[in-house]
C-alpha cells in the first residue's frame, strides 16, 4: 500500500484545552452524587446573593460535566451561568478567564469555531490592556490553535508560534511553552515537515510530562504518531496512537479520539491488516457520531444562537436604559456647564480687574521709580556742574589771578635778573597762565555760555585740533533752536567725552561730528576710521561711557553704538526737541 500523504494524517481537529480548568492532572471520572452535591451548594449561593462564590462554582460544575460527558450541553450550561455571575459582580478577570475556556471549549467544533474566536478576541482585548501576560499567552495560544486549522495553513503561525514560545520561557511558562511547541509540531505535521514535526512533539513531550498535563501528553504522542506514518512506519505510528488513545479516553476527549481512530485504521490498513483497520474506522464512525451529528451537539449549537439572540435582546434594553440615563445625565451636565461657564465668566472678569489694578499699582510704582531716578540723575548732575564752575572760578579768581601778579612783579623787576633767568621764567609763567584758562575753560566753556552749544563745540574742536594730530571736523545741518542751559551742557559735555574717549582709544587719523536739527529731534553722530572696538561689554569698563548713557537718558533720548575691528567706530545720538527747549533750567557752567 503506499504511503498515506501528510495532508490525509494530520489532525484536523485539535483536542478541547483545559487551559484554565486546573485540573492539569488525569483524575477519576465523577459520578452524579459530586455533581448533584455541588449543584445543591450553588442553589444555596444563589439564594444567599453570593454571586462570587457561585460563579466559581458554576466554574466547577462544568468541569465536572466535562469530565462525565465530554462535549455536552450541560457543560455550556454551567460556563454560561458561570459568566453571567461573574459579570454581575463585575469580576472582569474571572468572566474573561470564562471567555477563554468557552472559546476552547468550542473550537473543538467546527460549527461553532467563528463564535470561539469571538470569545477569544474579546478575553485578548482585555488581558492585553492590563498587562496580564500569562492569560495574554494562552489566549493566543487558544487564536493560533483556530488558525492551524484553516486551509492553506497560513505562512506566519510558524513565526507567532515561535514568538508565544520565546515569551512563555522568558515568563517562566513552562505549561504555555509546552503548548506552544504542541502546536508548532502540528504546524510542521501539516506542512509536510516530519523531522521538524518530530522535534517540537519530543520537547513539548518532555515539557507536558514535567508539568504533569495529560491531554497535552496524549496529544505529542499523537503527532508523533502522525511522524511515523509520514515516514512509512505504521508499527510504531500505532505504539505511539495507543498511548495517546489510552490518555485521551481518560480524558473524555471526543475529538482526539475519533482521529486516533481514523489514523489507526490507516496504519492497520498500510499493514494489510484489514481487520484492526475495520474495527477503529467504526469506532471512527461512532465517535464521529458523538461529536458532530449528536442530539447533544446540535442542542449545544441551538443553545449557542439562542443565547446570541438573548444576549442581543438584554444589549437592546441596557442600551435604551443607558439612553435615559444619558438623557438626565446630559440634561444635569448642560445645567452644570452653563454654571460652570457663568462661573468662569466672573472668575475672568475678576481676575482682569485683579490683573488691571495690579498693572495699574505697577505702572505708578515704575512712574515714582523714574521720577525718583530722574531726580537723582538730575541732581548729581547739578552737582558735577555746579563743582566744575565752582573749580573754575578758584582757579580763574585765585590761581589765575596770583599767576598774573607773579608775572607782572617779575616784568617789573626783570632787570634784577639775568637774562639766563628771566626768559625761562616768563616762559614758564605764560605756560601755567594758558593752562590755568585752558582747565578753566575745559571746566565752564566761556563760549556756551556766551554764545550757545553751535560755537562752543566749533571753538572745542578748534582747540583740540591745536593739540592733537587727529583731525577733528564739525559739520552742522539745521538751525538750533534756543535750548535750555541744562540741555545744552549736557550735549556739550557728551560731545566733549566721545572726542576724548576718540582721541585716547580710537588711534584715529580724523573724527567727524554732525549735528542736524528738525523740528522733532536733535540727531548727533561722532564717527572715527579708527580700530574699533567691543561696545557690548565697554559700558561695564568705566564711568565715561556709562555717564553718556545715563545724560541722554535723562534728557530722553537714545545711544547706538556701532564698532567692528579695523574699521572704526561710530556714535548715533537722537534726542527728542521737546526734552531740549522746554521747562529751561538756569545756567549750569
Amino acid at each position: 500500500m503506499p504511503v498515506v500523504s501528510l495532508s490525509r494524517n494530520v489532525c484536523l481537529v485539535t483536542l478541547f484545552i483545559w487551559l484554565s480548568s486546573g485540573c492539569l492532572a488525569v483524575q477519576a471520572t465523577p459520578d452524579s452524587s459530586s455533581v448533584a452535591l455541588l449543584k445543591k451548594q450553588i442553589s444555596q449561593l444563589v439564594q444567599d446573593k453570593k454571586h462570587g462564590a457561585a460563579a466559581k462554582a458554576y466554574e466547577q460544575l462544568g468541569e465536572l460535566y466535562q469530565k462525565q460527558y465530554g462535549y455536552n450541553k450541560h457543560t455550556l450550561d454551567a460556563y454560561s451561568s458561570g459568566l453571567n455571575y461573574y459579570h454581575m459582580l463585575g469580576d472582569s478577570l474571572g468572566y474573561y478567564n470564562l471567555h477563554i475556556i468557552i472559546g476552547d471549549y468550542y473550537s473543538q467544533d467546527a460549527f461553532m469555531q467563528p463564535y470561539a474566536r469571538q470569545y477569544l478576541q474579546r478575553a485578548l482585548q482585555y488581558f492585553n490592556r492590563v498587562n496580564n501576560m500569562p492569560k495574554v499567552l494562552e489566549t493566543r495560544l487558544g487564536l493560533a490553535n483556530l488558525e492551524q486549522r484553516k486551509e492553506p495553513v497560513a505562512h506566519t503561525l510558524i513565526t507567532q508560534l515561535r514568538e508565544i514560545e520565546r515569551l512563555s520561557t522568558q515568563h517562566t511558562q513552562p505549561y504555555f511553552q509546552a503548548y506552544a511547541q504542541n502546536l508548532l509540531a502540528n504546524t510542521y505535521n501539516r506542512n509536510k515537515q516530519p523531522d521538524s514535526a518530530r522535534y517540537f512533539a519530543q520537547k513539548s513531550l518532555v515539557l507536558s510530562r514535567q508539568v504533569n498535563v495529560s491531554w497535552l501528553i496524549a496529544l505529542n504522542y499523537f503527532y508523533l504518531g502522525l511522524v511515523e506514518q509520514f515516514k512509512d512506519r505504521p508499527t510504531e505510528a500505532i505504539r505511539n496512537y495507543q498511548q495517546s488513545y489510552q490518555l485521551a479516553k481518560a480524558e473524555g476527549n471526543t475529538g482526539l479520539l475519533k482521529e486516533l481512530s481514523r489514523h489507526t485504521a490507516d496504519s492497520y490498513s498500510h499493514m494489510g491488516d484489514y481487520k484492526n483497520a475495520y474495527a477503529a474506522l467504526l469506532r471512527t464512525l461512532d465517535l464521529t457520531n458523538e461529536l458532530y451529528s449528536s442530539e447533544q451537539t446540535k442542542s449545544i449549537r441551538l443553545q449557542e444562537l439562542d443565547t446570541q439572540i438573548k444576549t442581543l435582546a438584554v444589549e437592546k434594553q441596557l442600551a435604551e436604559e443607558q439612553s435615559r440615563h444619558q438623557h438626565v445625565l446630559n440634561s444635569m451636565l448642560v445645567a452644570g456647564l452653563v454654571i460652570s461657564i457663568l462661573g468662569v465668566i466672573a472668575l475672568f472678569f475678576l481676575r482682569r480687574q485683579q490683573k488691571l489694578i495690579a498693572h495699574q499699582q505697577a505702572v505708578i510704582a515704575q512712574q515714582q521709580i523714574r521720577e525718583l531716578e530722574t531726580k537723582s540723575l538730575q541732581a548729581m548732575i547739578e552737582g558735577q556742574e555746579s563743582e566744575r564752575s565752582r573749580i573754575a572760578r578758584d582757579l580763574h579768581d585765585g590761581l589765575g589771578i596770583q599767576l598774573s601778579r607773579i608775572k607782572l612783579f617779575v616784568e617789573a623787576h626783570q632787570e634784577l635778573l639775568p637774562r639766563s633767568v628771566k626768559d625761562p621764567l616768563n616762559q614758564f609763567l605764560d605756560e601755567a597762565c594758558k593752562e590755568t584758562r585752558l582747565i578753566s575753560n575745559d571746566l565752564r566753556p566761556y563760549a556756551l555760555s556766551m554764545f550757545g552749544l553751535i560755537p562752543a563745540l566749533e571753538d572745542l574742536v578748534q582747540k583740540l585740533n591745536l593739540v592733537n594730530q587727529t583731525k577733528l571736523t564739525l559739520e552742522h545741518y539745521g538751525e538750533v533752536p534756543a535750548l535750555s542751559d541744562e540741555a545744552s551742557v549736557m550735549i556739550y559735555r557728551v560731545v566733549q567725552e566721545l572726542l576724548n574717549n576718540a582721541l585716547k582709544h580710537a588711534q584715529a587719523e580724523a573724527i567727524t561730528v554732525q549735528i542736524m536739527t528738525n523740528e522733532e529731534a536733535v540727531l548727533i553722530s561722532v564717527d572715527d576710521d579708527g580700530r574699533g572696538g567691543d561696545f557690548d561689554t565697554l559700558p561695564s569698563k568705566g564711568n565715561g561711557i556709562a555717564n553718556i548713557n545715563s545724560r541722554i537718558d535723562y534728557l530722553g533720548g537714545h545711544v547706538e553704538w556701532h564698532s567692528e575691528p579695523g574699521k572704526g567706530t561710530s556714535v548715533m545720538i537722537s534726542i527728542p526737541m521737546r526734552k531740549l527747549i522746554l521747562n529751561p533750567q538756569p545756567a549750569l557752567v
